[in-house]
């Protein structure tokens, strides 16, 4: 097999190796996914924004499902390859009980519960992560963006 072949045939987890390790993330890269949504994720995406901070949203930018959205509310919720999760990510690269969303008052935790592949926020692998708006969540193929209560720069 020739080396062209080889790269096409990595998973986008090892891709990450190509991308700025520990790259901050910031409100730009919310504002950008609110930039290319339609009216109707935009309508849903302010809400979870601009509100009390009780509620947040898992949103799918890239990958299988694109365009997707979870609500988190004060339950959690489980990510996985498991249909019962309520989170479901159909992938062979996501584990069966991959990882949790829990909330501790107005603030949510994510903690990967010892999936095979690992969980990466904002391009690093990690078990536990408190949770900020416009944090990325990589799992598997799936690139996650965790929507809470903020105000975005530039809001009118």
């Amino acid at each position: 097999m020739d080396k062209q072949n080889n790269l096409s045939e990595l998973t986008t987890t090892l891709h990450l190796a190509r991308e700025k390790q520990g790259q901050a993330h910031s409100s730009a890269h919310l504002e950008n996914i609110l930039a290319e949504a339609n009216e109707e994720d935009v309508s849903v995406l302010r809400k979870i924004i601009n509100g009390d901070g009780e509620v947040a949203m898992i949103y799918i930018h890239r990958g299988p499902s694109q365009g997707s959205r979870y609500l988190i509310t004060s339950e959690g919720a489980s990510i996985g390859r498991a249909a019962s999760n309520d989170i479901f990510l159909d992938d062979v690269t996501v584990s069966r009980k991959h990882a949790e969303i829990k909330a501790s008052g107005k603030t949510f935790h994510f903690t990967d519960l010892g999936s095979l592949n690992g969980s990466y926020i904002n391009n690093v692998q990690c078990t536990k992560h408190h949770l900020q708006s416009g944090d990325e969540i990589q799992i598997g193929k799936y690139h996650m963006l965790f929507i809470g209560a903020q105000q975005l720069t530039g809001e009118k």
